[in-house]
């Protein structure tokens, strides 16, 4: 039984670019979730709700996946979009994760699709210039607003997560009043 596990885990294959495509710097996985809310969750129903829609490599099977996705702002209820370096789970908990925190950005309704695409492209290109820090980010789709956020690695590298919030700032061309919350995933665990 254990070998046969291994064998189908090793039977998939690796997601690489194809012949003439563009390789990005690390590959990447689109994850959707919808949840009821009022509910509450517990991390376990949680990871049960988070459908991964995709891998890719490329610039090219990037937009393979992202021409055909619904955008942030046609969402309905409480939707979120993920898009995390491959082998991170969009969750507080995992290992990449847990001693980040994220970059928090609340929008008003309309803003969240054209946001949404120019946060992933500059995250794709490496605009951000951290290194290895960023993990991902989520754009959630609420009734009164919709929440962006980027996730890194490590809360406490105060140069990283300033660095992460002026690149934001300006890549998505906020005003220069938008409020911008920092939090710890600590932080999010202990006041869930």
């Amino acid at each position: 039984m254990e070998r046969d596990k291994s064998q189908s885990i090793s039977k998939r294959k690796a997601v690489v670019p194809g012949p003439a495509e563009h390789p990005l710097q690390y590959n990447y996985t689109f994850w959707y979730s919808r949840r009821t809310p009022g509910r509450p969750t517990s991390s376990q129903s949680y990871e049960q709700n988070i459908k991964q829609i995709g891998t890719f490599a490329s610039v090219e099977q990037f937009w393979r996946f992202y021409s055909h996705m619904v955008r942030p702002g046609d969402l309905t209820g409480h939707s979120d979009f993920h898009l995390f370096k491959e082998g991170i789970k969009p969750m507080w908990e995992d290992d990449a994760n847990k001693n980040g925190g994220k970059w928090i950005i609340r929008l008003r309704k309309g803003l969240a699709s054209r946001c949404w695409e120019n946060l992933i492209l500059a995250m794709l290109g490496e605009q951000f210039m951290v290194g290895e820090e960023i993990c991902g980010a989520v754009v959630s789709v609420r009734f009164q607003e919709d929440i962006i956020s980027i996730w890194n690695k490590t809360a406490s590298d105060q140069a990283t997560t300033a660095r992460i919030r002026d690149t934001l700032r300006r890549v998505l061309n906020l005003p220069p009043n938008t409020i911008m919350e920092y939090k710890t995933h600590t932080d999010s665990i202990n006041s869930s």
